[in-house]
């Protein structure tokens, strides 16, 4: 099982493997780009001291790296300047880059999708849309629909159970067969009164989730359909405690549903 480095940013990579490690967890996604412009990520690049620090932590350790981020696709968007990225995600063994859809105009985001995917194929890596309410691609559908606009055998859609809930998606509606778009699942769990406007739905992301099983999400309708290859892992952040804690309480949270009997065990 993964956790996302969202759930404790605050923690360089190679801490984040440590302590994602302590807390039980086998594999971590690292924030390699800014979310948006300035916003927080970390320089691992090959021949860097984080990279040394980093993957001295994973021979210890024995995290893998199972995805690097975020990358949203606007308009405009310079492909070229993430060849490094690229490159980066390849060296440290990743099998994913996430992005999100953030260009208006659908031909020219399927576009810019299908050409990343193309660079990514080269370096093992597998282009996953995650779909946000706030966002132009808002909707599992809509991530689907892109998808199928850019006809990359390395694409896929990473669904995060928050952001299926507060688009106002179904939890019985994603495919999740080994055929299906669905690649790989981040666990949180949410009270039942959904956020009112994007300000208020941005804000429960990324500092009012709760851990698996503390809600009212319906996650074992969709865990209980999960493939065994599917990567699953959680992202929870927490402000009020720290990240070592955060981390803990999250791997806690989440093998407690997993070990569930009508619940699959998910690739870790």
């Amino acid at each position: 099982m993964g956790v996302a480095h969202l759930t404790a940013l605050e923690l360089s990579p190679a801490e984040f493997v440590e302590a994602a490690a302590d807390a039980g967890f086998s594999a971590v996604g690292l924030r390699l780009a800014p979310a948006a412009p300035g916003a927080l990520c970390y320089d691992v690049r090959p021949a860097t001291a984080g990279h040394a620090a980093l993957t001295a932590a994973m021979a210890r350790t024995g995290v893998r790296v199972n995805e690097v981020e975020f990358v949203p696709l606007t308009p405009g968007i310079d492909l070229a300047a993430l060849q490094p990225l690229l490159e980066t995600g390849a060296a440290l063994g990743a099998r994913a880059l996430t992005v999100s859809g953030d260009d208006p105009e659908p031909a020219r985001l399927a576009d810019t999708l299908a050409r990343l995917a193309q660079m990514a194929r080269p370096f093992g890596l597998r282009v996953d849309v995650e779909f946000m309410r706030w966002r132009v691609i808002g909707t599992y559908e809509d991530a689907c629909a892109l998808l199928d606009r850019a006809a990359q055998d390395n694409t896929g859609v990473l669904l995060d159970v928050l952001h299926l809930d507060r688009s106002g998606g179904d939890f019985a509606v994603p495919d999740l067969s080994a055929t299906g778009p669905v690649r790989a699942v981040q666990l949180c769990d949410a009270p039942e009164l959904r956020p009112s406007g994007d300000e208020a739905t941005i804000h429960e992301a990324r500092e009012g989730r709760l851990a698996p099983g503390q809600g009212v999400l319906p996650l074992h309708r969709l865990l209980s359909r999960l493939e065994p290859e599917t990567y699953v892992s959680v992202e929870v952040p927490d402000a009020a405690r720290p990240p070592e804690e955060r981390l803990r309480r999250a791997a806690e949270a989440a093998l407690a549903m997993l070990s569930r009997k009508d619940t699959p065990c998910p690739e870790v």
